[in-house]
């Protein structure tokens, strides 16, 4: 797996390299950023299945295709114009099967969208929330991914989206009672049955996710 620009600190390398280690023994994570200091600084931290390096959308891996490229805020400071040629060259570097996973989040993670791409091309939108003081689910406006953030607007599928989703989460305002959790898969549930292609089951939705294929949401 590769963490794709990890930042000023490796940290989001680190934890996957953590998590996915257990599950997976023999997971292998890169992390890759394009500044060369960053890469210094990260280096004490690699560790037998955890390595860093320097590159950018080419994915260095030494001729090897990666599984999974994840790329987190990474296309957020380049326009809307440059992202179809940034996730071919992204898909390029995946094996068949692999996936590409390109979103946006805040600062701490708690709020986040991404597109996953397979070789096929773009496959499906997720929004994944931390539901304990949600305010609405719209807020995700802020966070989409470069494709989507400047097509909230009328007459967009994310748009209706977003637009329904609040609106569900709204309706369901009693569920609060039993938890936020609750509140979010009634309104998820309702959101399903008004029409939306959502994907997935209530074990995926408990986590405070959203899925639906990426023509539902795709710019007009």
């Amino acid at each position: 797996m590769v963490d794709l620009g990890f930042g000023a600190a490796p940290w989001t390398a680190v934890e996957l390299a953590d998590r996915l280690g257990r599950v997976r023994s023999d997971v292998r994570v890169v992390g890759v950023e394009i500044d060369p200091a960053r890469v210094e600084v990260a280096a004490p931290f690699a560790r037998d299945g955890l390595t860093f390096r320097t590159g950018g959308f080419e994915v260095p891996l030494d001729g090897a295709d990666a599984t999974v490229i994840r790329a987190m805020n990474v296309l957020r400071q380049y326009d809307e114009s440059e992202v179809p040629e940034v996730w071919a060259r992204l898909v390029s570097r995946i094996e068949p099967g692999g996936i590409v996973i390109d979103g946006t989040s805040n600062e701490v993670g708690r709020i986040a969208s991404w597109v996953t791409l397979t070789t096929d091309g773009p496959s499906t939108f997720t929004i994944s929330l931390r539901l304990a003081d949600l305010e609405r689910p719209g807020i995700v406006e802020e966070r989409l991914p470069k494709a989507l953030i400047h097509r909230n607007t009328p007459g967009e599928r994310i748009h209706a989206l977003l637009g329904e989703l609040d609106r569900q989460w709204s309706y369901s305002a009693g569920f609060s009672a039993f938890g936020e959790q609750q509140r979010w898969l009634q309104t998820v549930s309702a959101l399903k049955t008004s029409g939306w292609p959502v994907t997935g089951d209530r074990r995926r939705w408990r986590l405070g996710e959203l899925t639906v294929p990426w023509a539902s949401v795709a710019p007009a």
